[in-house]
């Protein structure tokens, strides 16, 4: 399956991909980065067709031999490196000795791919992928004082700087010749003007971010707040700041970080509270009775097929999965039911347990389901209160539009 990920999209398949285990070292993967010459990955991997003549297990060389074939049909169908790169995985995904039962995933990640890799491994290799999951939340930083400025975000665990400045804010010492009151009014007014200058420039990279949570502006000395307090941010923009923070430095990496560093706990305490607003808004229309609240698989479904979902949330622990079973006398079917009643499946034709052939999460499918409806997707954690409550009716509930 080919796949242009959003972030929700891409957490759900993560989690599929991590599910599966090569019996052998059979498990393919391909990172290919952004702008890098695909031809030179199609020549890769025909160098590793012919290595892999070399494998002594028959069976092993076979899966990677057709996985290595799969990949290289694969990537025939581009004209060229997706814009932000692309994840290939292929391999035998069969758990029964013997049997070979190949798929690939080809993914166009949310965020361009820096990582070049090929692996031939018992699993999926997932960690450059589970980095851009843990980059869902963008926080904005602003760090300054009179004589400088660093701009950046905070994309999960890295830190990138957008832009410096340095103004030309003269110090407090006057010059010979001038006034008191007329230098301190020059003065103040250069630094109005470098003050302006950093909203303006803030604004324009964050107001446009889907995914930012929050700005935290950090300095030295008093600019900072002076420059929160201010009217230099677009309103939108200042609106998200969430608290202002003193640190030692000011500009390039060591102010960035030291910003983030003395704001773990605003960041911590502002992901709880947005979590805490839509289980709170949850829970009050299912209290209420207003109608508007649905929670449990079936419900959700009923209401995303019908386009009536707003707002669907999706418990951490939520574990649903179609599957498909066969029974040793010939009975087959699909089911789609929560993980933990697999083994609860008899044959309706001889009451034999059935043995699963075939197994999808979920999730993918929801995610895919609401965003074809531009419905909105939360991920819920089950270490809150009301993040377990979410939980244990069925760990997925929503919003209707209007009352159904």
């Amino acid at each position: 399956m080919d796949m242009k990920m959003d972030e929700n999209n891409l957490k759900a398949i993560i989690k599929e991909l991590e599910g599966i285990r090569g019996r052998h070292t059979e498990l393919v993967t391909v990172y290919v980065p952004a702008g890098f010459n695909l031809i030179k990955v199609a020549e890769q991997i025909r160098n590793e067709q012919g290595t892999a003549h070399n494998i002594k297990s028959k069976a092993v060389r076979k899966n990677v031999l057709g996985a290595l074939e799969k990949i290289t049909q694969r990537l025939k169908l581009y004209k060229g490196t997706p814009k932000n790169g692309l994840a290939i995985f292929c391999g035998n995904v069969s758990d029964k000795e013997g049997v070979t039962d190949l798929e690939i995933w080809a993914i166009e990640p949310p965020e361009p791919m820096k990582q070049r890799l090929y692996r031939c491994d018992q699993n999926f290799i997932l960690d450059p992928l589970k980095e851009m999951v843990r980059e869902k939340e963008i926080y904005g930083i602003i760090v300054l004082d009179k004589s400088e400025a660093e701009i950046g975000v905070l994309r999960g665990k890295r830190i990138e700087s957008l832009k410096h400045l340095d103004s030309i804010v003269p110090g407090k010492t006057k010059a010979g010749g001038w006034s008191q009151q007329r230098y301190a009014r020059i003065r103040e007014g250069l630094l109005n003007d470098f003050l302006k200058k950093v909203g303006e420039i803030a604004s324009s990279n964050f107001k446009n971010m889907r995914d930012l949570k929050g700005i935290i502006v950090g300095g030295p000395g008093p600019v900072k707040e002076q420059f929160a307090d201010g009217d230099f941010l677009e309103y939108s923009v200042k609106d998200k700041i969430l608290g202002v923070v003193n640190t030692s430095y000011t500009g390039g990496d060591y102010g960035l970080r030291e910003t983030v560093e003395r704001s773990e706990d605003i960041i911590s305490e502002a992901s709880a509270i947005q979590e805490k607003k839509f289980l709170e808004r949850f829970f009050g229309e299912l209290s209420k009775d207003s109608g508007l609240a649905v929670y449990g698989f079936r419900e959700v479904i009923k209401a995303l097929k019908t386009g009536n979902l707003e707002l669907m949330l999706l418990s951490e622990g939520f574990d649903w999965v179609r599957t498909s079973f066969e029974c040793s006398c010939g009975f087959k079917t699909e089911k789609v039911l929560n993980r933990k009643q697999i083994d609860e499946q008899h044959c309706p034709e001889c009451n034999a347990k059935m043995e699963v052939v075939g197994e999808k999460e979920m999730t993918e499918e929801l995610i895919k389901m609401a965003d074809d409806i531009e419905t909105d997707v939360e991920i819920m954690s089950t270490s809150t209160g009301m993040g377990e409550q979410l939980m244990e009716i069925g760990g997925i509930g929503g919003i209707l539009r209007y009352k159904a």
